[in-house]
């Protein structure tokens, strides 16, 4: 039976391999201009926009505002930069003073090593997040907490992003799970296009219960997005991403998108002890 399966996967594989190649055959030889058939492969047509990709993709019915941030760590300091961590967001969330909540912690399994992630809501937007940024900045212990954790950092980066408005709304859930953060420099222009095909396809990759959540960019990296995914294991995981193959339409998807991406990374993470995201 898993043989069986397997066939069939390999097949439809072939098949989306087979369909790229006819089609960037079809491009070459009927393009006989001087940039050659070569250059035209990789060549991608940006339709005119009629409005800000923000509007057209969000969710109209929430306000919410995302933070995404990277932290890496000193090695030596993880345990202790972790434990600070649990107590600072743990002391925010008990606060209803301030309207923001963590959605998820993690620390880095596979990919780049000693690294800390964190996914925050701020619920009402750009003002939700200046108002807590402004108190932040007059809480002692908060401040406190930002001079310790900068001794034990290497270096940090954060983005603002907003929710696909196809994706699942992120919501707390029980592990244990590992998560899979898929990240994707997209093509400048492109991300209108990028979400017309992933409203088609996220129902491909639901049944199993491991689409999180949607997002990209705002301020930061822009022409980013980030796909959220959790498996019960790495296992699980391959059976999962396999058995999309055996959908109908799953390769289209694949096969339209590919060429909107400029880069592409995928980071294995472990929910830290804290995480809503277990």
């Amino acid at each position: 039976m898993a043989t069986t399966r397997s066939l069939h996967i390999l097949k439809r594989q072939q098949h989306f391999l087979n369909k790229v190649y006819s089609t960037w055959l079809a491009r070459g030889f009927a393009n006989k201009s001087d940039e050659g058939w070569l250059s035209s492969m990789f060549a991608h047509k940006v339709d005119a926009r009629k409005d800000a990709h923000s509007n057209l993709l969000s969710k109209k019915e929430t306000s919410n505002l995302y933070k995404i941030q990277f932290h890496n760590v000193k090695p030596e300091c993880m345990e202790a930069y972790n434990k600070m961590s649990d107590e600072v967001q743990k002391e925010l969330h008990r606060d209803a003073d301030y309207p923001c909540e963590v959605v998820g912690s993690w620390n880095t399994w596979y990919g780049e090593q000693d690294q800390a992630v964190h996914l925050w809501r701020y619920s009402g937007g750009y003002p939700a997040l200046t108002e807590c940024l402004r108190k932040l900045n007059r809480n002692t212990a908060y401040l406190a907490f930002r001079k310790e954790r900068s001794k034990m950092l290497i270096s940090r980066r954060s983005q603002l992003l907003l929710e696909f408005s196809f994706w699942n709304e992120p919501a707390p859930r029980s592990g244990p799970n590992i998560y899979e953060l898929r990240t994707y420099q997209l093509l400048p222009g492109t991300m209108i296009e990028w979400g017309n095909h992933w409203a088609r396809a996220i129902k491909y990759r639901q049944e199993n219960n491991e689409a999180v959540g949607g997002f990209f960019t705002q301020i930061g990296e822009l022409y980013v997005v980030h796909h959220l995914w959790a498996y019960k294991d790495l296992q699980s995981r391959k059976e999962t991403r396999n058995a999309a193959w055996l959908k109908e339409g799953w390769d289209a998807n694949v096969h339209y998108t590919m060429p909107l991406i400029q880069k592409m990374e995928s980071r294995i993470m472990i929910p830290m002890e804290h995480s809503p995201l277990q």
